[in-house]
């Protein structure tokens, strides 16, 4: 680990991210129960085990005086007609930020947060989100041929809670609809409590 200030590159299009200390990958057997159309997910995973999303980072400690940055890469792909997309989570703290900028692809990052308010917004070269505390994330590559490409930073101590989303899901997700990416309202969802 570093102790020094130092530098790392965001790569070019293409090019396999080099210098980061961490690749974490998520297979569609990962994936399991996020999806909307449980039988399109079966018929997908019985053809192979695709790589829906990868996410490389910087190793720092985990604590408030750091920041956690890298890259997540979300790969094209429908399952029926909802598009590939992160798990999406809250932060363990849930009062810490994130941004991200989204450097290459077409998408969009759906958030809600406990109180029932919900939020999309389009993710496309050069945007920088801000996403405020108590809120959480999940980005959808919305487009066919290309990969969602953002970079993220957020509090070394925020951590990460996949588990509530896990069990009610997003209270909206992204389907192809025409050829358009549409939101609805996801059948799925549970509200908290409730189970």
């Amino acid at each position: 680990m570093q102790t020094v200030p130092f530098t790392y590159r965001i790569p070019a299009s293409g090019e396999t991210p080099a210098g980061y200390d961490r690749h974490l990958t998520r297979r569609l057997s990962s994936l399991r129960g996020f999806f909307q159309d449980g039988a399109a997910f079966e018929k997908e995973i019985s053809l192979g085990d695709t790589l829906v999303y990868e996410v490389y980072e910087i190793n720092r400690p985990e604590n408030s005086g750091e920041l956690q940055t890298g890259l997540s890469i979300v790969h094209p792909g429908l399952i029926g007609d909802e598009y590939y997309m992160t798990k999406g989570h809250f932060h363990a703290e849930l009062q810490t930020a994130e941004i991200y900028h989204c450097l290459q692809g077409e998408g969009v990052m759906v958030m809600e947060n406990m109180d029932g308010e919900w939020a999309v917004e389009e993710l496309r070269p050069g945007v920088v989100l801000y996403i405020l505390p108590g809120w959480a994330h999940r980005s959808v590559n919305t487009g066919h041929d290309e990969d969602l490409i953002t970079y993220f930073a957020y509090p070394g101590h925020a951590g990460h809670d996949y588990a509530t989303i896990e069990t009610q899901g997003f209270r909206k997700i992204m389907l192809e609809r025409d050829g358009r990416p549409c939101i609805v309202d996801n059948p799925r969802w549970v509200a908290p409590g409730s189970r």
